[in-house]
C-alpha cells in the first residue's frame, strides 16, 4: 500500500503527446539507470507576495543549486520517506543524488502510505530522523498545509514546471506522473489480460491483485476509478467501479495485498493493478526469479495522475530538503523518472531543449493512450472519495 491519492487536472502538452512512443505498452526491456544529475507558510494577500515572503523568511540556503548544495553538505544528510527503489525508478534517482552530493539520504519505511508520511512528521517532531521532504498524494497536501506540516519552496527551475503541476504558493510540486495499468507475470499468466473486462474471466481466479485498500492507497483508488470508467461510470459516479471490484471478489478473482517487490518476485502477484511507471524497475529481478512480465494500459478505462513533493516544516535538514527538490525536478531526477517509465514535470521544456532521447521516450505510455486521458475536478474527486468511504466496506472489504 502506498500514498493515498487525489487527482486534479493535469493538462498534457502537445509536445509531450507527440513525443511519447506510440507503440510501447509493455516492460519487456529492463529500465535504464538514471543519469547523474520558503520556509514558514505565508499569510500574504497574493501568491506573488506569499512566495516573496516565504523565500525571505526561509533558511539561508542560497539561490543557486551550488549554493544550496554547499549548505546541504554542511547539514550532512537529508531524511526521506516512502520511496521504494522500483517506484518510478527512485532507486536510480536516489543513487544519482547520493553520488552527486555525497549525502546518505536514508529512506524510512519505503512502502509507507501518504497517511503514514504525515504521521511520521508529527510523531517524530523534534527527533533527528524526522522526514525532511515527502512524496504524497495531493489529497493529503491540503491536510499537510492545514496542519502546518509543509512549507513553501520554489525550485530554481520553477518557471519550467507547468502551472498544473505545482502549487501557486509553492507548497508542492508534482514532479512525475503516470497511468493506471495492468501488469501480468506472463510465466504464470499465459493469456495476459488486456482490459478491465478481461479481468472478470474465470481463468484469472485468485490472480488479480489490487494494491492495498483504495480508501488509503493511491494506486488502489486509481484502479477503482479506472474500473468505473470502463463500466459505465464517470467522475460523478464511482459506483460502477466499486461494484466491479465487489463482483471480482465474489467470483474469487480478487486479492487485496500490497504489490511489493517481494510479492511480485515470489509469484504471489500474478496480475497487478498499479501505475505504469512501477513495472519497468522490477523486470530485472523478475527475470532473475525466472519470470517475465507484460504491462498493458487498458483502453477501456484510462486514468492517470501525479504525486506531490514538499519540504517539511521545521525540517532537521532544511537546505538538504531543498536540494532534494532541486534534484528530482532537475535534469538528473527527470531523466531518472523517465528511465522508470514516469513522465517528469519538466518534460516539455527538456524535450524542447533536446535533452530527452528517443530511447528515453520509449519507456513512456503510448501517445495515443495519453491523448485520451481526461481528469476529474477536485470536487468530483472528493465526491468519489465519499462514495468509496461509504460503500467499499459493506460492498467489498467486509464481504
Amino acid at each position: 500500500m502506498r500514498k493515498s491519492l487525489l487527482v486534479v487536472p493535469v493538462l498534457l502538452t502537445a509536445s509531450l503527446v507527440a513525443a511519447c512512443s506510440s507503440t510501447t505498452t509493455s516492460t519487456e526491456t529492463s529500465a535504464a539507470a538514471s543519469t547523474a544529475t520558503t520556509a514558514a507558510a505565508s499569510t500574504a494577500a497574493s501568491p506573488a507576495e506569499s512566495a516573496a515572503a516565504t523565500m525571505a523568511a526561509g533558511p539561508e540556503c542560497g539561490t543557486t543549486v551550488d549554493e544550496i548544495a554547499a549548505k546541504a553538505k554542511e547539514e550532512g544528510n537529508v531524511n526521506l520517506i516512502a520511496l521504494p527503489d522500483t517506484w518510478a525508478n527512485y532507486g536510480g534517482i536516489l543513487k544519482s543524488f547520493r553520488d552527486t552530493y555525497g549525502l546518505e539520504a536514508p529512506v524510512a519505511t519505503p512502502d509507507a502510505s501518504s497517511a503514514d508520511e504525515l504521521t511520521a512528521i508529527t510523531t517524530l517532531a523534534g527527533q533527528p530522523d524526522k522526514p525532511d521532504a515527502i512524496d504524497i498524494g495531493p489529497s493529503f497536501v491540503e491536510q499537510a498545509k492545514t496542519d502546518g506540516l509543509i512549507t513553501p519552496y520554489e525550485t530554481t527551475n520553477w518557471a519550467e514546471i507547468p502551472d498544473n503541476l505545482k502549487d501557486p504558493d509553492g507548497n508542492w510540486i508534482g514532479a512525475y506522473y503516470g497511468i493506471m495499468s495492468i501488469g501480468s507475470n506472463t510465466t504464470l499468466v499465459k493469456n495476459a489480460p488486456q482490459t478491465w473486462a478481461d479481468l472478470k474471466k474465470p481463468e484469472y481466479k485468485g490472480q488479480v491483485t489490487l494494491n492495498g485498500d483504495p480508501r488509503e492507497a493511491g494506486a488502489a483508488f486509481a484502479a477503482v476509478v479506472a474500473a468505473s470508467l470502463a463500466n459505465g461510470g464517470s467522475y460523478d459516479d464511482l459506483m460502477p467501479g466499486i461494484q466491479y471490484f465487489a463482483d471480482l471478489k465474489k467470483s474469487g478473482n480478487l486479492q487485496v495485498i500490497d504489490v511489493t517487490e517481494a510479492a511480485l518476485v515470489s509469484g504471489d502477484v500474478p496480475i497487478a493493478l498499479d501505475w505504469s511507471y512501477n513495472f519497468p524497475g522490477i523486470l530485472p529481478k523478475l527475470q532473475e526469479a525466472g519470470f517475465d512480465m507484460k504491462t498493458v494500459i487498458p483502453s477501456d478505462g484510462l486514468y492517470g495522475s501525479y504525486y506531490a513533493q514538499s519540504v517539511v516544516s521545521d525540517a532537521v535538514h532544511p537546505c538538504a530538503a531543498r536540494l532534494w527538490m532541486e534534484h528530482i525536478t532537475g535534469d538528473a531526477g527527470a531523466l531518472g523518472y523517465l528511465a522508470g517509465g514516469a513522465i517528469p514535470a519538466r518534460y516539455a521544456a527538456m524535450d524542447a531543449a533536446g535533452t530527452i532521447t528517443a530511447d528515453m521516450k520509449a519507456n513512456l505510455p503510448a501517445a495515443d493512450l495519453i491523448s485520451q486521458i481526461t481528469f476529474p475536478t477536485a470536487a468530483q474527486t472528493e465526491a468519489m472519495k465519499a462514495q468509496l468511504t461509504e460503500n467499499w466496506g459493506p460492498m467489498v472489504a467486509d464481504q
